[in-house]
């Protein structure tokens, strides 16, 4: 383990910035594959917009991993970004839709960005005050990663403003639920 970190900074706080940063890194890694994954598998009405809509999304996620690996390295950690780091630092389940819809597979992302952007924050809120340079990145991340979520609902939300998913706690009910809504079908 090295023992240096960036100059003004305690080793003990550059390694824990280090590990809060791993976590994100493995998140980050998990977004882009899964929305290459819906890249992927998404179909009906509107395909194209959404297939197109989502590669820069991935191609901004994968810049943010190496952004944050590349901080992890700054601050005298090793970065991992390998399939079994993801493993070991997810505390979320894996995308659960394969070949589907449009609506359904961005109900279900809206979830994912849900969970990412919650676990984003809190990891500025733990890196405001030992490092504020991780947080001002981070910070960059997020308001992008609300933007793109901001796309996704606008294919969820009804003329009243209210998400036809509301409610929803899981990426299958969320799925569901966009489905109906898009059918015509009431809750």
């Amino acid at each position: 383990m090295t023992q240096f970190t960036v100059p003004g900074m305690s080793a003990q706080d550059g390694q824990k910035v280090a590990g809060l940063l791993q976590k994100q890194l493995s998140a980050y890694n998990d977004l882009h594959l899964t929305l290459k994954h819906i890249h992927w598998n998404v179909v009906g009405p509107n395909f194209i917009g959404v297939h197109e809509m989502i590669d820069p999304q991935v191609d901004l996620v994968r810049g943010y991993a190496d952004e944050v690996a590349e901080r992890i390295a700054t601050l005298g950690a090793s970065p991992q970004g390998t399939p079994g780091a993801i493993l070991k630092d997810r505390t979320w389940d894996d995308y659960s839709i394969g070949r589907d819809t449009v609506q359904a597979h961005l109900a279900a992302l809206d979830l994912v960005y849900d969970g990412v952007i919650s676990s984003t924050r809190e990891v500025i809120d733990a890196t405001e005050d030992p490092d504020p340079i991780t947080n001002d990145m981070l910070i960059g991340h997020s308001a992008e990663l609300e933007k793109f979520q901001w796309f996704v609902r606008a294919h969820l939300e009804n003329s009243g403003g209210q998400l036809v998913t509301e409610g929803e706690k899981t990426e299958k009910g969320a799925a569901q639920s966009a489905k109906e809504n898009s059918n015509g079908a009431s809750k």
